[in-house]
């Protein structure tokens, strides 16, 4: 059982965020461009990082940040921003619960990505569970 602060518990409250996020999200893009809706939420989101960091007081001096660090951070958030670009447009387009699963992709890709450029290492059973994502999404997304 996990415990109330497991990497599990978070991930879970992850997954279930962003499964409102799509709902949400979809409703937002009604009648806005995708590419300003994005950035309304961004605003938001950096409202509510900057709520947490303040009230949790965890601020840092920027000068303790290593270089790399900051490169990658910069560089996740801008695979971030054109993700969210992305997905805003989809979600304009498409309905969400053929949208979302396309989107979780990720999961499969960060997964081939994590062995490939980081060395970890899967069993059986974990690709296993991949390939179950990967076909998942395309049956609920595709008409076949």
């Amino acid at each position: 059982m996990p415990s109330v602060f497991s990497w599990q518990v978070w991930a879970g409250l992850s997954a279930f965020f962003a499964a409102l996020t799509a709902i949400l999200a979809k409703l937002g893009v009604e009648n806005i461009n995708s590419n300003f809706a994005t950035f309304i939420r961004t605003g938001f989101v950096l409202l509510l990082t900057l709520a947490v960091v303040s009230v949790a007081r965890q601020w840092q001096p920027l000068n303790s940040i290593s270089g790399r660090s900051f490169l990658f951070l910069a560089l996740s958030a801008l695979a971030t921003g054109a993700s969210w670009l992305c997905y805003f447009r989809a979600l304009q387009l498409g309905e969400a619960a053929k949208v979302a699963p396309i989107d979780k992709l990720s999961v499969v890709l960060v997964a081939l990505f994590g062995v490939a450029f980081l060395g970890e290492r899967l069993s059986f059973a974990n690709w296993l569970g991949v390939a179950f994502m990967a076909l998942g999404a395309i049956l609920v997304a595709f008409k076949f």
